[in-house]
């Protein structure tokens, strides 16, 4: 193997799914400021998630609509805006 082409912070690190409050530990060399008490009682990163295999719906088999960023509510709602939009009724013919 070569040498020195590893990451040197490849360290234990938790996720948590915050849409259905799911964990689980496994390595990373991801950057994180948070910190949370693992069951073992020690203290690992915490990198949040907002899907996971247990909240998405290929996995899980259920339809859950899971909007943390309001992206659904800004599609709405520029949607509405058109659907209130009056179009002008075409000019009428004076040929009689």
């Amino acid at each position: 193997m070569k040498k020195d082409i590893h990451p040197k912070n490849y360290r234990l690190v938790v996720f948590r799914d915050i849409s259905c409050d799911y964990e689980f530990l496994t390595r990373s060399t991801i950057e994180t400021k948070d910190t949370v008490k693992w069951t073992d009682g020690k203290e690992y990163p915490l990198v949040k998630l907002e899907i996971s295999h247990m909240s998405h719906p290929y996995y899980t088999g259920k339809m859950k609509l899971i909007d943390t960023a309001g992206r659904v509510d800004k599609f709405r709602s520029r949607y509405a805006k058109k659907k209130e939009v009056v179009k002008s009724p075409p000019p009428a013919d004076d040929k009689k």
